[in-house]
């Protein structure tokens, strides 16, 4: 008798529980959730209430914009959520949307309104997935940016233990201020901020676990759960751009826009001003562009090298209107680009940059033949400039740019066809020149094997391809592409030869070197020590010395000599590091030009 009352008991409390989500299910009309099946999933069996099911999410307004999303590429952590079915809090499309997949499965679900944020009883959120940490929204904020390390965060806050005494209250005065990520609040307490947007009102209920030691509340032990009354008032954005503490962008004043849709992330025509300064010098400001440039903002073309790659990359991250404090290192700097002459070499600098505005590239949507192709010359001889000026990065960006849009132009006729066929072939041997460049000679390979697998007989290919095999030391693979060069167009012969020529010097190379290596080794009787390349020790050395000051002095005839005859290879690289040139030149990569 007492167990049937017990099951009489248990059993109201659990409906209850199930009907409050029965209620909400209610809610839902044909046409206000639908599903469509992105990547099946594996297995027969669904999540169940009471499972906890871990998933990624990315919410996207009905034109693409992404609002918030749990991976890195859109702005997230790439921390997937974890909820328990029947007991997390979930928005309602979620909730009647999850228990319909199958682990693995990638599926988008179209909801309306009612079913998601804009639901009358839009649920907590469990930031923790042991429940040590939950959040009320009272008041919604605005945008969907939330703090993260290392922001600067001003809050209203007030803790209260569970039965409403206060422990501790930063509500009049100043709001409480601290860095994201610094532990200057409870670590529950920061998690719980790290998901609210600017101006939100809330209540974050924290466990004990997650109530560390900080400055805000230094007293912790005896306390089981902790309610904190929050307001996020403001927050900077503060980025590490490097992930080392070296470049830093600090957001002094917003910008107009939501982050980072409205950003200039894509090259784009920009215009800026900014101010530079001297870390080192108490910052003394060295340009001005509101007194230097007779009070006109720079204008400047995002993706072509033409400001130094630290400022480019704070400036992507910057809305219209924004004001941003950046600190950048030396080799972000002026150490790797034309450097002020009242700058110092190794110098650390400070920009105050505002964004004004940016214009986005065309769009090739509706543009005919002709002026799609011509865009795209433009772009490639933009290329080819970085290329020059040995910016291999960037120029090869600019190549895969335009290879990204060609997979949406579709030639009217056969003279189209051939016109298109030729400049992607164009465009792919200069993207394998720029690999060889930068020393990853197989993924030149793979590069050129686009423009031969549909045409093996393609010369310049054949070429560019023979050079990287010689550089990975594919010796024999490249004396085929070499002779093979010869045999579909005799007009090639003397580049072929040349190739060649080089080719068995670089072997001849390779077996002088290993000879020296193992010198000796199998000379001597069975026990006895042999010491590899010490024979005639001081000799040996003096006369690899020897060969290799001649081996360099020959490199450097012929870089001279291509020098005078095509200037404009020179590139700050070579200045820099003289002996960069050199190690190309050993590697034969002095002949891959740019097409």
């Amino acid at each position: 008798m007492a167990t049937e009352d017990a099951e009489k008991e248990f059993v109201p409390h659990k409906n209850k529980a199930s009907s409050d989500d029965e209620k909400r299910k209610k809610k839902i009309v044909p046409g206000s959730l639908m599903k469509a099946l992105m990547r099946p999933g594996g297995g027969d069996s669904r999540p169940l209430d009471g499972d906890q099911v871990i998933y990624h999410c990315t919410v996207r307004t009905l034109d693409g914009v992404v609002v918030e999303s749990t991976r890195s590429e859109h702005g997230g952590k790439d921390i997937p959520i974890r909820h328990v079915l029947g007991k997390s809090k979930m928005i309602l499309g979620l909730l009647e949307g999850i228990p319909t997949m199958l682990k693995g499965e990638i599926a988008m679900f179209k909801m309306k309104p009612q079913l998601h944020y804009g639901e009358d009883d839009c649920p907590v959120s469990v930031i923790s997935d042991d429940m040590g940490v939950i959040k009320k929204v009272i008041a919604e904020g605005q945008g969907w940016e939330s703090p993260r390390e290392p922001y600067e965060v001003k809050a209203w806050i007030s803790a209260k233990t569970a039965n409403g005494k206060v422990i501790a209250s930063h509500t009049q005065g100043e709001p409480f201020f601290f860095t994201f990520g610094k532990s200057e609040v409870p670590k529950g307490l920061e998690m719980g901020i790290g998901t609210m947007a600017r101006g939100e009102k809330g209540v974050i209920y924290v466990k004990g676990q997650y109530l560390t030691q900080s400055p805000f509340m230094p007293e912790v032990e005896g306390l089981e759960e902790v309610h904190f009354e929050v307001e996020l008032v403001h927050f900077v954005q503060v980025r590490d751009m490097l992930g080392d503490g070296r470049l830093i962008k600090r957001r002094i004043r917003d910008g107009k826009g939501e982050f980072p849709m409205d950003c200039p992330l894509h090259d784009s025509l920009l215009r800026v001003h900014y101010k530079g300064m001297l870390l080192s010098e108490e910052n003394r400001v060295f340009y001005d562009t509101r007194i230097d440039n007779n009070g006109q903002p720079l204008e400047f073309s995002s993706g072509e090298g033409l400001v130094p790659e630290g400022f480019e990359m704070c400036v992507r991250l910057m809305l219209p209107g924004e004001v941003a404090l950046v600190t950048c290192p030396p080799d972000y700097a002026y150490d790797k680009f034309p450097r002020p002459t009242n700058v110092p070499e190794g110098a650390h600098i400070q920009w105050e940059i505002e964004l004004l505005g940016f214009e986005t590239p065309k769009d090739w949507t509706g543009m005919n033949f002709q002026s799609i192709m011509d865009d795209a010359e433009k772009i490639r001889s933009t290329g080819n400039r970085l290329f020059k000026e040995g910016k291999y990065e960037i120029a090869k960006a600019k190549y895969d740019k335009v290879l990204r849009e060609f997979n949406h132009v579709n030639p009217q006729d056969d003279e189209e066809g051939k016109v298109f066929v030729d400049t992607r072939n164009l465009l792919n041997l200069n993207v394998a020149a720029c690999y060889l460049k930068m020393g990853e000679c197989r993924k030149s390979i793979e590069t050129c094997n686009k423009v031969l697998d549909a045409n093996p007989a393609h010369v310049k290919a054949l070429y560019r391809r023979g050079m990287a095999y010689m550089a990975a030391g594919d010796f024999k693979e490249a004396k085929i592409d070499f002779q093979m060069m010869i045999k579909v167009d005799k007009s090639s012969e003397p580049n072929a030869k040349a190739a060649l020529l080089k080719l068995i010097q670089k072997e001849q190379e390779v077996e002088r070197k290993a000879r020296k290596q193992f010198k000796g080794l199998f000379d001597k009787k069975p026990g006895e020590i042999s010491d590899v390349g010490t024979e005639d020790g001081g000799r040996t050395k003096a006369k690899e010395q020897q060969d290799e000051q001649v081996d360099s002095d020959s490199n450097n005839s012929e870089e001279t000599h291509e020098a005078a005859n095509n200037p404009r290879q020179e590139s700050w690289f070579s200045t820099l590091w003289p002996s960069g040139r050199r190690l190309f030149s050993a590697l034969g990569l002095q002949k891959c030009t740019i097409l």
